[in-house]
């Protein structure tokens, strides 16, 4: 009996933690109509975070990043990762870069679970000014 509600206690406490985990997909919303725009995948390579675009839920599903710089110019938007680097620094992820691919500009990143584990805080910044988005965690 003991064993067993040791296994269930383990159990459970190994749900919480992978439940607040920033890994898995993030539904995107847009900032001035409120309507989801795309889902981003966020996963660990080599100790670090990344993201990548995996679905678009607007009309332009086949949208090239037109701003972009570098290898991402002209590249399609669906597949972009936008998400790179970060690293964990006690309840914070930063330390790497989000692309924005409406402007093509690259900004530093920090992402932030939120208390109730099913929004993310999504911040880009240069310098002291910075914008904030929260997206939507996806249940499979």
């Amino acid at each position: 009996m003991r064993n067993n509600l040791l296994l269930l206690i383990l159990i459970l406490a190994n749900l919480q933690l992978n439940a607040q985990d920033i890994l898995g997909k993030w539904k995107t919303i847009d900032d001035e109509t409120g309507e989801p725009k795309s889902i981003v995948e966020i996963y660990e390579k080599e100790g670090k975070i990344y993201g990548k675009i995996v679905d678009i839920l607007t009309k332009n599903r086949d949208a090239i990043c037109k701003k972009c710089d570098g290898e991402n110019k002209n590249q399609p938007i669906l597949g972009l990762e936008i998400i790179n680097g970060l690293e964990k620094d006690d309840d914070i992820y930063e330390g790497g870069t989000i692309l924005n691919p409406e402007n093509g500009k690259v900004y530093k990143c920090r992402l932030k679970l939120e208390e109730d584990t099913d929004t993310l805080q999504v911040r880009g910044y240069i310098a002291f000014l910075y914008k904030t988005q929260y997206w939507k965690r996806v249940v499979d």
